[in-house]
């Protein structure tokens, strides 16, 4: 079954024909022992200490100053959970892990895992799966050396160009691009990973006075445009057509050529707040860019300290 664009009003609301599935690396961190959750909780975003057998909550892997090591799914179970690390390296987050786990924590760490995580775009999940896990959002986590099952096998995979383009169109952020040590959860739109209210945890400080005070100088943004074959790679500088810094672009597809000489490009760029409400930014070399807001972004919180910031 060959795999075509849905007609849309924008480059950047392209969408894949459906039913199709794509397919991502993981790494998976086992964790058991009944304080499990009381420690990831103190160790990530999400409010997780309350969290039941059979749920799966996002969260954000952090540093002490509440910039993003990894994304990462819990799927909790009765006897711990396992962390699925969706962006960033498995084995600096385990470290991390490993390095504030104390002799009187009732938690063991496993080792590091690989595995597969497999998004369905307009297709039923089955009930069940006699292998892997289903998650929220129509998604199969698959251990290395697992066979898809064969209902899924049928359903056609999107190649790495369409998987890219799909990913850049929604906005979701990876490492290294988008997602490192340098940015914080609000900065990649990540406000709903984020429970303000859950009590102490590492990089709560940072990213309470953030909230409170309107403090992100910076959201991610996707933008289009039809410029040369070349020079609009990762860490280009972006402008203001006033010629005002105005942010870097952080991840690029080129899609082919629209006309002679030019190429179609999309892409993410992390644009500074004061360039947020402009519809167009320009690079160096004078490269118009149009600039939107990914569907999957989730606006930064305002908190009422801003007002006497």
């Amino acid at each position: 079954m060959p795999l075509t664009a849905t007609p849309v009003s924008a480059p950047w609301d392209w969408q894949p024909a459906t039913p199709c599935r794509w397919e991502q690396p993981v790494s998976l961190i086992r964790l058991k022992g009944p304080d499990t959750l009381r420690f990831l909780h103190g160790q990530s975003s999400q409010d997780l200490e309350r969290a039941r057998p059979g749920e799966c909550l996002a969260t954000c892997c952090l540093t002490p100053t509440g910039r993003v090591r990894g994304l990462a799914d819990v799927l909790v179970d009765a006897g711990g959970a396992w962390l699925v690390i969706s962006a960033g390296e498995g084995a600096a987050i385990h470290q991390a892990l490993d390095r504030v786990l104390f002799p009187a924590d009732q938690v063991s760490l496993g080792p590091v895992q690989t595995g597969r995580l497999i998004t369905l775009e307009g297709a039923e999940p089955a009930a069940e799966s006699a292998a892997g896990w289903w998650l929220p959002g129509g998604r199969l986590l698959l251990p290395d050396g697992t066979a898809l099952p064969a209902e899924l096998e049928a359903v056609p995979a999107l190649g790495a160009i369409e998987s890219e383009r799909w990913r850049l169109s929604q906005g979701r952020p990876v490492a290294p691009n988008e997602v490192s040590d340098e940015v914080n959860p609000f900065e990649l739109g990540l406000a709903d990973r984020v429970s303000l209210n859950k009590g102490c945890y590492v990089g709560q400080e940072t990213l309470a006075k953030l909230a409170t005070y309107d403090g992100v100088k910076q959201q991610l943004r996707r933008w289009f445009t039809v410029g040369p074959a070349a020079g609009l790679a990762v860490g280009t500088a972006l402008l203001t057509t006033s010629g005002e810094r105005a942010g870097r672009i952080t991840s690029s597809l080129r899609l082919g050529g629209e006309a002679e000489g030019s190429s179609l490009w999309l892409g993410l760029a992390l644009v500074r707040r004061q360039a947020l409400a402009d519809p167009q930014l320009v690079t160096g070399e004078g490269i118009t860019l149009e600039v939107s807001v990914p569907t999957g972004v989730v606006a930064p919180p305002v908190g009422a300290g801003s007002a006497a910031s």
